[in-house]
């Protein structure tokens, strides 16, 4: 049965809604896949997606279907800002949902380190980006069994910190008495102390 030009023009309310969602879980599962997910995301994937749009658009409104052709952009403009707001928040969207998903396995490759004898925290290394020429960043994933670091993750201000080796620009509380650390750029855990901006 052929649709009747009121039935082929209908705003669509349904499209904005999936297809909001099924971009923001691809998004999230890129993010989740590596610190780069997003960025493929907004190089590949957001501007395939908006060509897609706009073609489709243009072609409803070719043939006079103002309605859906609105629809249709509004999806877009949908689509472009849910994706905006994760790509601004991805720095807090990314840790917290691995450690939801994975914080056991984290842990447990933690807590099997000995304590170190120099007083400094068990750690892992636990994400880290970087490019060639531009040198390479790492978070740690740190343990803190007397939670001294929740007054440094509550600032989000860089400091040195007692139980870290460096000068370190982010302090981010997971859960009581776990922490993420972001070392700055080509630093990391175990340099001697030199290279961790500090002086003798």
């Amino acid at each position: 049965m052929a649709e009747t030009g009121n039935e082929a023009d209908r705003f669509n309310w349904q499209l904005p809604s999936y297809l909001v969602l099924g971009t923001s879980i691809v998004m999230l599962v890129l993010m989740l896949w590596s610190a780069y997910g997003s960025m493929l995301y907004v190089l590949l994937i957001a501007p395939i997606l908006s060509l897609i749009c706009l073609v489709s658009s243009g072609t409803a409104l070719v043939r006079r279907r103002p309605r859906r052709s609105l629809s249709i952009l509004l999806t877009l403009l949908a689509v472009l800002a849910a994706s905006w707001v994760l790509f601004k928040n991805q720095g807090a969207i990314r840790p917290t949902l691995r450690w939801l998903l994975w914080s056991r396995d984290y842990k447990s490759e933690v807590l099997v380190q000995p304590a170190p004898a120099n007083g400094e925290f068990r750690h892992i290394e636990w994400d880290g980006w970087g490019w060639d020429g531009a040198g390479d960043t790492y978070v740690y994933l740190v343990f803190d069994p007397a939670d001294s670091l929740a007054v440094a993750a509550k600032s989000h201000q860089p400091g040195k910190f007692t139980g870290i080796p460096c000068t370190v620009p982010l302090v981010r509380r997971l859960e009581k008495q776990w922490y993420s650390v972001l070392f700055y750029t080509d630093e990391r855990w175990g340099t001697p102390h030199w290279d961790c901006g500090m002086e003798d």
